[in-house]
């Protein structure tokens, strides 16, 4: 990856400079102009002087494969992939790495060469930053996942690897959430699935309680897939939403006693591991979650 040339036309205040050499990556999803990803890869791209641009593209399902394609034609760099292709995407690519093939979602891809290659960073980035940030042993702990979309399906998968004493997945639509169950059983036992009538007794139990689904984001603010008072005081409350960045769950959790753990680590790091895939450098986590919370807060 070269750095910016003599040539290059720097783009206003925001220090990001395009010439012939400049490498194309983005994201793409259905909605996706509200994500801030183009704001801290841009950061990312500008701190360690690569000549990359991150754009965000609207992509819907049917055009998905004319997109993949167009990835190769056009020689872009590597693309992040968020609701609701992470599972669709993976027909279009050349190779899955084993991981994200497993938890049977994509939200990076990597170029190498024309040849396009799958991987999953949402359940590294998450499990990276609730450890960091809330309860770094999970070991033995009693989980449940509100959810059974792709970005769950990275987490359960990630979660299984710290010896969880059990996982509970819960779904609005509960065969999606015993099909996810079903997928992950041979690999970890302990793992079970209800519909959403359970969760008043699971969360009593739980150590920890994650919520994968979009309840409570921004605008509707005034939303949450829980109860509090199901919480069990000194638990922690778990959101991977981060914009806002602490949700309606989070605040009535944490009047309730529970420790909070917000989204914006776990979207910070599922950004820094696709960064290191694409460029072989150390991603600059300060220097993104800088941004994102500068444009958070204004």
């Amino acid at each position: 990856m070269g750095v910016r040339g003599r040539d290059a036309v720097t783009l206003g205040a925001s220090g990001l400079s395009i010439d012939s050499h400049t490498i194309l990556y983005g994201v793409i999803g259905d909605p996706v102009r509200h994500s801030r990803s183009p704001l801290m890869l841009n950061r990312a791209f500008q701190e360690k002087d690569i000549n990359g641009i991150y754009a965000a593209f609207h992509v819907t399902a049917e055009g998905l494969g004319d997109f993949v394609r167009g990835v190769r034609a056009m020689g872009v760099g590597g693309v992040n992939v968020t609701i609701p292709h992470k599972l669709g995407v993976m027909e279009w690519l050349d190779e899955i790495d084993p991981a994200a093939r497993a938890i049977g979602a994509v939200n990076t891809i990597v170029n190498r060469g024309g040849r396009l290659v799958g991987y999953n960073t949402d359940g590294i980035g998450y499990v990276r930053s609730l450890k960091e940030e809330a309860e770094p042993e999970l070991s033995g702990k009693r989980i449940v996942v509100i959810g059974a979309g792709g970005a769950a399906r990275g987490i359960v998968y990630a979660l299984i690897g710290e010896g969880p004493a059990s996982i509970a997945i819960v779904n609005r639509t509960a065969d999606r959430a015993h099909s996810l169950a079903d997928d992950f059983r041979e690999k970890f036992p302990a793992l079970q699935a209800d519909s959403y009538d359970a969760l008043p007794g699971l969360c009593s139990e739980a150590d920890i309680v994650i919520n994968t689904t979009s309840v409570g984001m921004y605008p509707n603010t005034e939303q949450s897939p829980v109860d509090a008072a199901w919480l069990k005081s000194g638990a922690v409350a778990s959101d991977l939403i981060y914009n806002p960045m602490k949700t309606l769950f989070l605040t009535e959790a944490e009047a309730r006693g529970c420790r909070i753990h917000g989204g914006l680590g776990m979207f910070i790091y599922q950004g820094a591991y696709a960064f290191e895939y694409w460029t072989g450098e150390d991603a600059p986590v300060a220097a993104m979650r800088e941004t994102v919370l500068t444009s958070l807060q204004s």
